[in-house]
């Protein structure tokens, strides 16, 4: 139909490109129309929903991100800090907008989506589940009751094959923390202990990170203090759930202005 949004999905053939095209099957107001990979990947040419296993989608993938993003109202993108700012930039100059998963985002990657967002509505997460998204807003809320008497831990596990640590999830879990006790996190934050490290700080936001098996994703923030202990956790049991997030913030970017946008933003939650 004419007033569907037409959605475009970067490395279409992998694992999460593949459940994107099947979740734009299965949701209203969307279409699949666009789709690509590595120039030298075996998936270019083929058909992206036969390739995700909903039948011939007709949409063929391609190898030039910068044409299919010229073609489409909306782009998702779960690939690679590198190449997710490459692909922001194109979505700029298409106006197009641009849903970003990818993790592993470092300072210079978030000032060239910064850019990015003045000229094209951009929608960054370190996670795009509704429930992970909801579980930021209550850390934030709760760091920001408790005083710093109370321990912030933040426990996370993932499948072997995950290759950044602490997730990007971990970390915006920590930022939320961070911003619940109006400290920056580069400050408070321990990202790994090892050998003597001596007594706990006062005020600090440690993680810890677990690898192993096929664990899609567990994250629990933990408030410990003399006497109790308050966690908070989340634990996803299919990928799907970032696909779904991703389209409903894809749906969301329609009519919105340029701006760096987050998933607060696309659910209404107000820290």
């Amino acid at each position: 139909m004419a007033d569907e949004m037409k959605i475009g999905i970067v490395g279409a053939a992998g694992r999460m490109g593949q459940m994107l095209v099947r979740q734009i099957g299965e949701t209203d107001g969307c279409v699949l129309a666009g789709a690509t990979e590595r120039p030298d990947s075996d998936a270019i040419g083929k058909d992206a929903g036969t390739l995700a296993g909903i039948g011939t989608a007709g949409v063929a993938i391609g190898g030039d991100p910068a044409a299919m993003i010229a073609g489409v109202d909306a782009v998702i993108d779960f690939t690679a800090p590198d190449v997710t700012v490459h692909h922001a930039d194109l979505a700029a100059q298409a106006g197009a907008a641009i849903i970003i998963g990818t993790t592993g985002m470092g300072p210079d990657h978030v000032e060239s989506l910064e850019r990015a967002a003045r000229h094209a509505p951009v929608v960054f997460a370190p996670n795009m589940s509704v429930g992970v998204n909801l579980l930021m807003a209550l850390v934030e809320q709760v760091a920001r009751t408790l005083d710093d008497s109370y321990d912030i831990e933040i426990v996370e596990m993932h499948h072997r094959h995950k290759v950044d640590a602490p997730s990007g999830t971990a970390l915006g879990l920590g930022r939320a923390a961070a911003a619940g006790r109006g400290v920056d996190l580069d400050e408070a934050g321990r990202l790994s202990r090892e050998g003597h490290t001596g007594a706990r700080p006062r005020g600090e936001i440690g993680f810890a990170t677990l690898r192993g098996g096929d664990v899609i994703g567990d994250h629990t923030v933990c408030f410990a203090t003399e006497g109790e202990r308050i966690e908070l956790t989340h634990k996803a049991s299919g990928r799907q759930i970032y696909a779904a997030g991703a389209l409903r913030a894809a749906l969301w970017t329609k009519g919105r202005a340029p701006g760096l946008y987050s998933m607060n933003d696309v659910l209404g939650i107000e820290v």
